[in-house]
């Protein structure tokens, strides 16, 4: 093979280990001759270095001149402990600058030895467009501007748990002079979701955005500064092109904040909102009556109290209208999560929907998969009511106590479902495993917390399976943070 592979022209060689994509394999190739060595280096355009990689300034180092081509650079010192010695600090950053010419993809994790100073010198990155800070306390704004002036060409910008950034000058410079596509901030203390609002033009060329907070959000939320009662309440936004959007735990009540976005996107594919306080059914019907095409919608919901003239409900903030909504103005919808949390199964009302609004936009829209989780008020024949669509391939049943075997008979008779999910179905038995294995339709079948379901029922239900008998906890089951780190 080494004679062989050392008689193809170089080019042609080039090509042959720019499709080999495991790292493993790549290592095992440069072991094969001193030429496939430095072929392999040469064309080697992203790396992943972690905890085991000290001490980090030299062997960065050695690692940036072996691999002169890199384009995208992730550290990660997740797990880190001061027996793995040094990490990354200025220095290394000044030397990443300095020996990847080509950078255009960086990702620092859990970096706590990167401060202001060693963010300087990556404002001389001039090709740098995607940039995530991930867990790194010691920078700030002051950081974070060096970095928005000095590299132009950025277009993707992710904030995770950074403690220290707030928002100062650096958003609104990129508001005005960046070209910003894609923003995301999760768990940044010091910025609020009504601080995002000063992105002002900005928000006309962004094209994906995402907030999240954790913790006990409903608690602590800030107020925003520009809202006067009794005047009217709007911000100069335009985010027309606007594709993918993800709000998380976030309050909109009076104070829309965020939630002001809601009524300016025509062209979203991608929607999940995920327990955001004060959504108004009125200004979600009008969403989805224009944006046509809205291929993934998720819905994380938990009950509210909605009071009227002379009444009041305590439930899900949006109903069957919505649904309606989205079955006639929505065809392109493909992908769809009902999540519900702190909804009683004693009183079904407590969620907004009914069991026929939601058989009736999965018979509407060419549904490809469905995930319902703490649906109560779904039952084995609501089960039947999917059982005719022709376009269901991948279903996902979460915390639904109401489903039974049955249902599972019903179900398996979708003429294109192939993957199936049950996590903490209570009341499904061994018995409606066992008509999955008789239909030998299922390419793959998960079964988590089911306490009905045993390990040797689910062998041969389908090609793929996995089993646990764990039940995960609440949080997990529902995709909810109350702890922030």
């Amino acid at each position: 093979m080494k004679c062989m592979m050392e008689d193809l022209p170089e080019p042609l060689l080039g090509e042959v280990v720019k499709r080999i994509t495991r790292a493993s394999d790549r290592k095992s190739l440069s072991l094969v001759s001193k030429q496939l060595y430095t072929l392999e280096a040469e064309h080697r355009d992203a790396i992943r270095v972690g905890c085991g990689l000290g001490p980090a300034t030299q062997a960065l180092k050695s690692l940036f001149s072996r691999f002169p081509n890199l384009c995208k650079v992730e550290i990660n010192y997740s797990g880190w402990t001061s027996s793995h010695g040094e990490q990354l600090n200025k220095q290394g950053l000044c030397m990443l600058s300095s020996h990847c010419p080509l950078l255009s993809d960086l990702t620092l994790s859990f970096c706590s030895n990167i401060d202001d100073s060693g963010l300087a010198c990556l404002s001389g990155c001039t090709k740098l467009r995607s940039l995530r800070f991930i867990s790194t306390p010691a920078i700030s704004w002051r950081g974070l501007s060096l970095v928005v002036v000095g590299c132009k060409h950025l277009s993707i910008l992710h904030l995770v748990d950074c403690v220290a950034i707030s928002i100062e000058e650096w958003l609104v410079y990129l508001g005005r002079y960046g070209s910003l596509e894609e923003l995301v901030v999760k768990d940044c203390k010091q910025i609020s979701q009504y601080d995002l609002l000063k992105f002002g033009p900005g928000w006309a060329k962004l094209q994906k955005f995402e907030f999240e907070i954790n913790g006990h959000y409903w608690l602590t939320a800030p107020s925003d500064p520009s809202y006067v009662a009794g005047y009217p309440y709007s911000y100069d936004i335009c985010c027309e092109n606007l594709k993918d959007l993800r709000l998380a735990h976030t309050v909109t009540d009076k104070e829309i904040g965020l939630r002001y976005l809601l009524g300016k996107c025509k062209a979203l594919e991608t929607l999940c909102l995920e327990y955001v306080f004060g959504l108004d059914e009125n200004e979600m019907i009008a969403l989805f009556q224009s944006c046509g095409n809205l291929k993934s919608i998720s819905l994380r919901l938990m009950p509210l109290h909605f009071y009227y003239e002379h009444d009041h409900d305590f439930r899900t903030a949006l109903t069957d209208d919505s649904l309606k909504a989205l079955a006639l103005s929505c065809p392109m919808l493909q992908g769809v999560e009902f999540t519900f949390t702190y909804c009683s199964p004693d009183y079904p009302t407590e969620i907004g929907f009914t069991q026929n609004g939601i058989v009736t936009l999965i018979q509407s829209c060419p549904i490809r998969a469905l995930v319902l989780n703490g649906a109560n008020i779904f039952y084995d024949s609501g089960m039947k009511g999917l059982s005719i669509s022709q376009s269901l391939e991948t279903l996902e049943l979460v915390d639904c106590r109401s489903i039974t075997d049955a249902g599972l008979d019903f179900i398996i008779q979708a003429p294109c479902l192939s993957n199936l999910t049950l996590r903490k179905c209570m009341c499904v038995t061994d018995k409606g495993i066992a008509a999955l294995a008789r239909s030998r339709k299922l390419e793959s079948l998960t079964v988590i917390g089911c306490r009905q379901i045993s390990q040797e029922g689910v062998l041969g239900a389908a090609k793929s399976v996995h089993y646990s008998a764990e039940v995960e906890s609440h949080d997990s089951l529902k995709g909810m943070k109350m702890q922030r780190k």
